[in-house]
């Protein structure tokens, strides 16, 4: 039996060696164009948003240890393509404003910064003020920026 589970752990070690030469992309694309925001909201995002959401990644040294660098590039590649603020002039004015929408309702819901990247990065924890200034900024430029019509269906929707 102690032969036996010798050779798993064995095994399990050679695995974990081999899995590091497997190639992860931890690449930092140009800003094009950041969000235009306050210093407030600006600190904010970049704070607890900008690892996932836009080409300023910053990459721990954890990020280079295999399985745990593919969970991060994934999240990272996910994150970018959902949101990236590093790219926010290519979005038009519309999407614009449904970004910022989801991006309210994110923090409202609770959903963003995911529990667990803030097990890791404690600073990156929204407090009741970060929470605030980010829901009124968000809500703010989503009604400004979205086409007459759809805040029309939205208050149509919620006034009944």
């Amino acid at each position: 039996m102690q032969r036996l589970l010798g050779k798993i752990v064995l095994a399990l070690c050679i695995v974990l060696v081999v899995i590091q030469f497997i190639p992860v992309s931890r690449t930092n694309p140009p800003v094009t164009a950041d969000i235009p925001t306050s210093p407030a909201v600006k600190t904010v995002l970049r704070r607890a948003c900008y690892d996932c959401h836009s080409n300023e990644t910053v990459y721990p040294w954890y990020s280079h240890i295999a399985p745990v660098s593919w969970l991060l590039a994934h999240d990272v590649s996910e994150g970018r393509e959902e949101l990236n603020f590093s790219t926010w002039n290519q979005y038009s004015a519309k999407d614009q404003g449904e970004k910022t929408h989801e991006i309210r309702e994110a923090i409202v819901e609770g959903e963003m910064p995911p529990w667990y990247y803030t097990l890791i990065h404690r600073e990156a924890v929204l407090s009741s003020e970060d929470r605030r200034v980010l829901q009124s900024w968000a809500g703010k430029f989503a009604r400004s920026e979205r086409p007459d019509d759809d805040r029309d269906n939205d208050e149509k929707h919620n006034a009944r």
